[in-house]
């Protein structure tokens, strides 16, 4: 049997482009992981991966106007979207270098023999190293910062971890363009082309999962398509990490004085943050709490506003388009839930961004309407109008665990309901905002970019410095001679990196 053709499809039109590629078979996912295993020493030389990385970023901007323009033929998220992601990718990418070459992410400690301790202390050294070969599975919303040359490769890489890529097959294209780039910015930098691997197809992102010589895997996608390979990671014999981002709501609760105070204001930034990308941020706002009454009816005038000014876009691929239209058609039937902006169809191609309302006490208890606390990927939000602080304290208490949520609370004055929300938000996401829209995911050393399951499967992050700890363990040495460890670890730290000694910083 001929392997399956893999197609770069336009999905302004739903027609095919070009084939780019056939999907991966059985063996040759196992040559590809084994090809990664086998160079992955090459990756121990802390200098020569960032210099490969700051390569990498170099030369993603020197290809910057084929990638944009194959990247928006496939996903049709515009030029001026696709720049402003491929400069966040090359930032990120040196962003890491700088991680490497600072060497804090090894966490060395050191503690010294001290028989005056009860129990005595042996001499104890402890760093962190590389997991092995990491498997990354590209996202759809993001073909670049989430895909081939996002996140989860360039930590793998500062980590010491060579990568083997699953592509999207919603830009297979784009995928090949920036599987090329790194692969020439190894070779340039003295690597071996092999520290990253590109395969395509359903089935090989199954098999990649399973290799044994594959040690961790990151993923960026559904809840569903998700968890069926962490269930797949943690059924080996021997089991890995899986580090997914699946889904999230993104709940937001506007306060009562905030809503007194400037309801226009956020309704507007609401409309704004729900529609950016055609809904099609992980970020996305899609559940938010809003008071009864005239300041909420404000807000909500604010918002019907912004999302019917909206202009009709295209979703990555008919595909999630037809689910976007199931759907709010699911959500919009239920009882007591109205649409004072209907989303649905546009154009053949297009889809329409619109809101839905529903009284917060639908929601207090298990229901029908547990539909509205399932993320709906696309331009919708959903409005949930409470009348008493009671009934925002029991649906908080219902909601999954999110990447961000959001409090809009009054900026002057007292808000006498902002400090208990903000306790109550806090177990629900990774990232809390105040008076802000969590649509943008700053790529910064205190960004954490994750939260409760089904957000994420780990409680770790895959934005930001720390996104390389995911692909590291710690080792430590017990009695041995400064000559046989690593140079890290050494007595006279002759790397001059960062560590702590007995306790105190040092280096």
């Amino acid at each position: 049997m001929s392997a399956a053709p893999v197609w770069s499809v336009d999905p302004r039109s739903g027609n095919p482009r070009e084939q780019v590629a056939v999907e991966a078979t059985a063996e040759e996912v196992d040559r590809a992981v084994r090809a990664a295993h086998s160079v992955r020493e090459a990756l121990a030389d802390r200098t020569a991966r960032a210099a490969f990385l700051r390569t990498a970023a170099e030369l993603l901007e020197a290809s910057g106007a084929h990638i944009i323009e194959a990247a928006d033929a496939e996903t049709a998220l515009g030029p001026v979207r696709l720049t402003g992601e491929l400069a966040r990718t090359a930032a990120q990418l040196r962003a890491f270098a700088e991680v490497v070459e600072e060497g804090g992410y090894l966490d060395l400690r050191i503690d010294h023999e001290d028989a005056s301790r009860t129990p005595p202390w042996p001499d104890l050294r402890r760093w962190k190293v590389p997991l092995g070969v990491v498997a990354v599975y590209a996202a759809s919303n993001f073909p670049l910062a989430f895909s081939v040359p996002g996140g989860d490769t360039a930590s793998a890489l500062a980590a010491g971890c060579p990568v083997v890529i699953k592509a999207h097959p919603g830009h297979p294209a784009t995928a090949e363009l920036c599987a090329s780039v790194l692969r020439r910015a190894a070779a340039r930098t003295g690597l071996p082309e092999d520290v990253v691997t590109l395969v395509h197809g359903f089935d090989a992102g199954v098999e990649l999962v399973r290799h044994p010589l594959v040690s961790a895997a990151g993923f960026t996608g559904s809840v569903r398509g998700g968890r069926a390979l962490f269930d797949a990671a943690a059924a080996r014999p021997v089991p890995i990490p899986f580090h997914g981002e699946l889904g999230s709501l993104n709940p937001v609760v506007v306060t009562e004085a905030a809503a007194a105070e400037r309801a226009a204001e956020i309704g507007t930034g609401l409309g704004g943050s729900m529609t950016q990308g055609v809904g099609q941020f992980c970020t996305k706002p899609g559940f938010v709490l809003v008071p009864a009454g005239d300041a909420g009816d404000r807000l909500v005038e604010a918002l019907t506003g912004t999302v019917s000014s909206t202009g009709s876009g295209v979703m990555l691929d008919h595909r999630m388009r037809d689910a976007f239209l199931a759907g709010v058609r699911e959500r919009a039937g239920l009882p007591d839930v109205g649409a004072p902006v209907t989303p649905g169809a546009g154009s053949d191609h297009t889809v329409s961004a619109g809101f839905l309302t529903v009284p917060a006490a639908r929601l207090t208890a298990q229901g029908p309407h547990d539909a509205l606390l399932d993320e709906c990927f696309g331009p919708v939000t959903v409005i949930a109008r409470y009348a008493a602080q009671d009934e925002v304290a029991a649906v908080l208490a219902r909601l999954p665990g999110n990447l961000t949520a959001t409090l809009q609370a009054a900026t002057e004055g007292d808000d006498p309901e902002a400090a208990g929300l903000l306790t109550a938000l806090t177990p629900l996401a990774g990232r809390i905002l105040v008076n802000g829209w969590p649509t943008g995911v700053a790529v910064a050393p205190a960004q954490h970019h994750g939260g409760p399951y089904p957000a994420t499967t780990s409680p770790t992050t895959s934005v930001g410095a720390t996104a390389v700890e995911r692909w590291l363990r710690p080792v430590t040495y017990q009695n041995t001679p400064d000559a046989l460890l690593p140079p890290e670890l050494r007595e006279a730290n002759p790397l001059s990196l960062p560590r702590r000694v007995d306790g105190r910083r040092a280096g």
